[in-house]
């Protein structure tokens, strides 16, 4: 891998979301803590140099299983990791066709998770998106939730805000964001459940999105 030469180098996101949960979201299920541990055994040898997780216990418990399998790789709670909304869409940017189901998805999320989210989400773009300081590449993975990864999946694609929307993203199903100096960001890919069996693949999917 060439080394920058500019004073910044590329940083490689790597995103996951949670293991399979139980239903009160307390922990994760059998199959979850499987999932966690099957994604640690893929990222083993990788240039992983931290990972962010949110501060739920199913984030928490994830990355743990993960940073198991890895070589003293640190892990730390970041609240920007967490699960909020990351963007209030308005009925004017949205589709016509699909602005009422939108909104209707919208208003069915708690109040905390909405006040709070974009200027959680404006800071999370703020630390974890672009290239970084220093002439080495740095590769960090963030352990979240299906919104977040929407919406870092977004920004690098630099669709519209609301965007978000309508992405799902597998439990413990990777993702690679790479921003290099002085070009685009670049999806290297999405959802990719390679290192899981066929049993452990799409849970957190709707059902009729499963594949």
């Amino acid at each position: 891998m060439t080394r920058s030469t500019s004073g910044t180098a590329p940083r490689y996101l790597y995103l996951a979301r949670h293991g399979e949960a139980s239903p009160d979201e307390s922990e994760l299920t059998d199959n979850g803590r499987r999932q966690a541990v099957l994604l640690g055994e893929r990222l083993r040898g990788s240039a992983l140099s931290a990972i962010h997780h949110g501060p739920l216990p199913r984030t928490e418990q994830t990355a743990r299983l993960i940073c198991d399998q890895l070589d003293d790789v640190p892990a730390q709670q970041s609240e920007l990791a967490g699960d909020y909304v990351p963007y209030l869409a308005q009925r004017a940017e949205l589709p016509p066709e699909s602005a009422d189901a939108l909104l209707d998805r919208l208003a069915q999320f708690p109040a905390e998770e909405c006040d709070n989210g974009p200027e959680l989400a404006r800071k999370a773009l703020a630390q974890f998106t672009g290239p970084v300081d220093g002439d080495e590449p740095r590769h960090e993975l963030i352990v979240t939730h299906n919104f977040l990864i929407g919406w870092l999946i977004r920004d690098a694609l630099d669709a519209p805000k609301w965007r978000w929307m309508g992405l799902n993203h597998a439990n413990a199903a990777l993702s690679i964001i790479r921003y290099a100096p002085g070009r685009p960001a670049s999806v290297l890919f999405y959802n990719d459940m390679g290192h899981l069996p066929p049993e452990l693949r799409w849970t957190g999917f709707p059902p009729e999105l499963r594949g």
